[in-house]
């Protein structure tokens, strides 16, 4: 560990330390256990005492801005890095360093893998471990849960980190607004929301229209998004839920910039290739979910969910036109029993499995290069595939609690991910069928050393299986050619961590309101990490890696109307084992290597961080002033670490009002302006990795934002 992680850590425990002993006397604290997470062990339990790392955001505290791309929400979340590729949704997420490498041309763009993200508990990730975005509307959210400890244990394959985007159901009473966004770049949005409370449950709905031209040549964007749902008691011990989804995402991408066209005009796209060929997604989905939780009596409950996800996707990308026509089925189902085994030793178990199957054609067109068509449009179909992926796992979990003080966690999962290719064009390509197995256990214990203060620490292993596109054979193979790559293996990690959490009301004269913070130290080795080889078309799994860090978040509330977060992660990440064969660079080199072992891993800076300030004033009906400042470390986009990031620092600043009543409290206004990337800092806001050379030199940079502002006024009755 370095100099600087160990200097933080000392810091920070010392800081704990001085803070739990200095608490007001018990007759002026009052203590809570803060919210109640489901996220981590599957199960609705306080947050400080599962022996996790675990962040939940209310929707008060969901940053106000644009409300289109995850990383608005998760940019406050240690450990978390979320960035923006062109200003849509298309974003690259990593937790830990998983997710890293879910960036570049080809596949990976408008896409995500490594961390498991959900809407509703309900999988947005598909079989395969890929993610896209497409039903994700932050603006409309109630609460985002984030699990940043490795949760393959209960999730299985690909769940580096887990993100639970919900709906908002938190409501009291009736409700509707409407409310216009609008920014920069022809930015604009149009949300509609409303909740009704029924008999036994309640109703939400949200709808909501956003476009944008894109501060880049070729970035526009638009997303249409109905969400609606009952979540409902439909008997004495039976909970109903129904969540509904649909969507229309379209967006453009613009490609990466060599240096020298970065340093001339950084909004300027790849004309020769994605402009020419107008490289495009266009999303089409929707999704029907159901949960049903029914308790057998007050020890015993079992539930189970089922959802269906139609989808229909085109893509011109990478010198081709492609249609895919797919299904996405799956559901689950869990028994949980609590027992007291003495008055003062308590068990929860947990029993549990997933099934999700995704299956459909993927139709590959030429493009026509003739003058009287469309070089971007669909030209004769060149091939005909199917790829189908099949997950399943099952997982045993059980917590037992030793009086106040003590609870302990173990459990394991075993999952086999099964991939099914044809093609129907080339014969000589052999159909195949590949399976995955793996089962990963977990351990970890928790220490409540007061009601509103804990440590804990866990051990537990990873899995994650190669993504769809990372299955194509290779075709430099010595036997037949097969539709997938005999090359790979799974990718499998081991983690420790140890972390200290806390949060308390504080009254009498402190000026301290409330304080919340945790902390978290991890080490994790991940073998047979995939990499890319032949400028990434093909993949093969490398040797080892190993990664550790530190992670820090917290929130203090003063009396005054004054808030300050933070959000800080320090790590070091590096290559243990990598060795090359250089035969998949350049033919005539056949028995040469080049070894990596030490380098830094790509994608992930040692060091970035969030720190923000928010004032409201009472006497000013809930007007606010933030400000926040965002920092991220210099990383390598090669493997060889020849080329990089540098580091950045942007500043963001904005004015609002929450929630402004009259019309004796049925009518409320809410109203937010924002100016981001206040001094108008020049920046790599994302990176292909790994990247293309085009004339000798590499294509790998997307640039940040300029200065840029963005507004929002709403409109809203309550019954």
């Amino acid at each position: 560990m370095n100099t600087r992680i160990r200097l933080l850590l000392g810091l920070v425990l010392g800081l704990s330390s001085h803070i739990t002993l200095g608490q007001p006397p018990p007759d002026t604290t009052i203590y809570y256990i803060g919210p109640v997470i489901s996220i981590g062990t599957r199960m609705a339990e306080p947050w400080i005492q599962v022996p996790l790392s675990l962040s939940y955001i209310q929707q008060k505290d969901i940053v106000k801005g644009r409300g289109y791309g995850l990383d608005e929400a998760l940019s406050e979340i240690p450990g978390v890095l979320a960035q923006s590729r062109a200003g849509s949704t298309d974003i690259r997420i990593a937790i830990r360093g998983y997710g890293a490498r879910g960036a570049g041309a080809r596949s990976n763009a408008g896409t995500s893998r490594g961390v498991r993200i959900l809407t509703d508990g309900f999988p947005d990730t598909e079989p395969d471990g890929r993610t896209s975005f497409d039903m994700i509307d932050i603006a409309s959210a109630g609460a985002i849960e984030v699990m940043r400890s490795n949760a393959s244990s209960v999730y299985g394959n690909a769940s580096g980190g887990v993100v639970n985007v919900i709906s908002n159901t938190m409501f009291d009473s009736p409700f509707g607004s409407y409310t216009q966004s609008f920014g920069s770049f022809g930015f604009r949005k149009e949300l509609i929301t409303a909740g009704a409370l029924l008999n036994s449950g309640k109703l939400y709905f949200s709808l909501s229209n956003t476009v944008a031209d894109g501060w880049r040549y070729h970035s526009s964007s638009s997303q249409t998004l109905l969400k609606t749902g009952v979540v409902t008691n439909v008997g004495e011990r039976t909970d109903l839920d129904v969540h509904i989804a649909a969507t229309t995402n379209l967006f453009r991408m613009p490609g990466a910039l060599t240096q020298a066209q970065y340093d001339s005009l950084p909004q300027q796209a790849d004309s020769a290739l994605f402009i020419k060929r107008d490289e495009r997604r266009n999303n089409r989905l929707g999704r029907i979910g159901v949960i049903i939780s029914h308790g057998l009596d007050d020890h015993n409950v079992i539930s189970a969910s089922a959802y269906v996800q139609p989808k229909f996707l085109q893509r011109s990308e990478r010198g081709q036109y492609r249609e895919f026509n797919r299904y996405h089925v799956g559901g689950s189902a869990m028994y949980s029993n609590e027992t007291s085994l003495s008055p003062s030793v308590s068990n929860k178990l947990l029993l549990g499995f997933d099934e999700a199957y995704q299956d459909g054609s993927i139709l590959f067109y030429n493009r026509y290069n003739i003058p009287s068509k469309p070089f971007s449009e669909r030209g004769t179909l060149r091939e005909n595939k199917r790829e189908g992926a099949n997950s399943f796992g099952a997982f045993v979990q059980d917590e037992i609690a030793i009086g106040e003080e003590w609870i302990a966690l173990l459990g394991a999962r075993y999952d086999n991910v099964t991939y099914i290719a044809e093609t129907y064009f080339d014969p000589t390509i052999i159909g195949q069928t590949k399976s995955f197995v793996r089962v990963t256990p977990k351990a970890g214990i928790t220490y409540r050393i007061s009601p509103t203060h804990s440590v804990y620490a866990n051990l537990g292993g990873g899995v994650e299986v190669p993504a769809g596109n990372e299955t194509d054979s290779d075709p430099l193979t010595p036997d037949a050619p097969k539709a997938i790559n005999p090359l790979l293996e799974p990718i499998t990690s081991t983690t420790v961590e140890v972390g200290t959490k806390q949060l308390a009301v504080l009254g009498g004269a402190d000026p301290i309101g409330n304080l919340t913070y945790d902390v978290a130290l991890y080490w994790l080795q991940v073998k047979n990490d995939i990499i890319p080889y032949g400028n990434g078309t093909l993949f093969f799994t490398a040797g080892r890696t190993q990664r550790m860090g530190l992670e820090i978040g917290g929130a203090v509330h003063f009396n005054m109307g004054l808030s300050i977060n933070l959000a800080l992660t320090a790590s070091s990440n590096k290559y243990k084992e990598y060795l090359v064969d250089s035969v998949h660079y350049a033919l005539n080199l056949q028995g040469h290597f080049a070894n990596y072992a030490n380098n830094k891993v790509v994608g992930v800076p040692d060091i970035f961080y969030t720190i923000g300030a928010k004032y409201a004033c009472e006497a000013l009906a809930g007007a606010y002033l933030r400000v926040n400042l965002q920092s991220v470390g210099k990383y390598f986009v090669d493997d060889a670490n020849r080329i990089a990031v540098p580091a950045f620092t942007i500043l963001n600043a904005g004015i609002g009002i929450d929630r402004l009543t009259f019309a004796n409290g049925r009518l409320y206004l809410h109203a937010f302006f924002g100016v981001n990337n206040l001094a108008n800092k020049k920046y790599i806001g994302s990176a292909w990795l790994n990247p293309d050379l085009v004339g000798g030199k590499p294509l790998f940079i997307e640039p940040g934002m300029p200065r840029n502002y963005v507004g929002s006024i709403g409109l809203g009755a309550t019954l």
